[in-house]
C-alpha cells in the first residue's frame, strides 16, 4: 500500500472540496460539469468534516498531499438533522432553489441546488439495516493500491463495524471495490437512482 492515513484535519477541509470535484462524475474528475466548483462539496464533504471530524480520515500521496479521504457518521438520522439544522440554512441562502427548472433540464449545478433545498432522506429500510454511513473518495495517484481498503478498514473500526452507503448506477468500479470488500446490495429499497449497500449486517 502507498499512502500514509491519518486524521482529518481542519487544514484538510479545501483538499477535500478538491477531491470530491474530481471524483464527482462517477469516480472521475467532474470538473468541466460545474460552474460553482465548491457546490458537490458542500453537500458531500464539508458537512461532514465540520460535525463529524472523529469519523473523517485522509490519505495522503507520495508528495505528502491529501489525496483521498473517508467521511461519515455513525448515526444517520441524527446527522440529517444537525445539517437541517446547521448547515443548510446558510447554503439556501447562497443557493437559489430550482424547484422550478424542469428536471431533465437541470444541470449539475442546478440538481446540487435542488438538493440543497430538499435534502433527501436515506430510505428507512437503510437506516434500520445500519444507521452508520460513509462516503470514500480517492485521486487516480491512490487507485488500486489498496489505500480505499486501508481507509474502510480504518473507518468501519471507528463506528463499530456496521455501516451503509449510497452509490450512483453508473460508478460500476466502485460497486465492484465495495463488493471485493464485502459490503453486500440492499435490493427494492428507495429509487432506482441510488444502490443501497451495507456492510456488517
Amino acid at each position: 500500500m502507498t499512502g500514509v492515513i491519518r486524521p482529518y484535519r481542519r487544514e484538510d477541509l479545501s483538499a477535500l472540496y478538491e477531491i470530491c470535484l474530481k471524483t464527482g462524475d462517477n469516480g472521475a474528475d467532474a470538473t468541466h460539469l460545474y460552474a460553482d466548483l465548491r457546490i458537490i462539496g458542500e453537500i458531500y464533504a464539508a458537512p461532514y468534516a465540520t460535525f463529524e471530524p472523529a469519523h473523517a480520515f485522509v490519505a495522503e500521496d507520495e508528495t505528502g498531499a491529501v489525496a483521498g479521504y473517508i467521511l461519515g457518521t455513525p448515526d444517520t438520522r441524527s446527522f440529517e438533522a444537525r445539517c437541517a439544522a446547521d448547515w443548510w440554512p446558510a447554503l439556501r441562502d447562497r443557493y437559489a432553489d430550482t424547484a422550478d427548472v424542469p428536471s431533465q433540464r437541470r444541470t449539475r449545478d442546478e440538481w446540487d441546488a435542488f438538493h440543497i433545498h430538499h435534502p433527501p432522506a436515506v430510505p428507512q429500510p437503510v437506516v434500520d439495516a445500519a444507521p452508520a454511513h460513509l462516503h470514500i473518495d480517492l485521486l487516480p495517484q491512490l487507485q488500486g493500491r489498496g489505500v480505499g481498503r486501508a481507509l474502510m478498514d480504518r473507518w468501519l473500526d471507528a463506528v463499530g463495524g456496521r455501516a451503509h452507503l449510497g452509490c450512483q448506477p453508473a460508478n460500476h468500479r466502485a460497486q465492484r471495490f465495495y463488493e471485493r470488500y464485502g459490503w453486500r446490495r440492499l435490493e427494492g429499497v428507495g429509487p432506482k437512482s441510488v444502490v443501497w449497500m451495507t456492510f456488517g449486517v
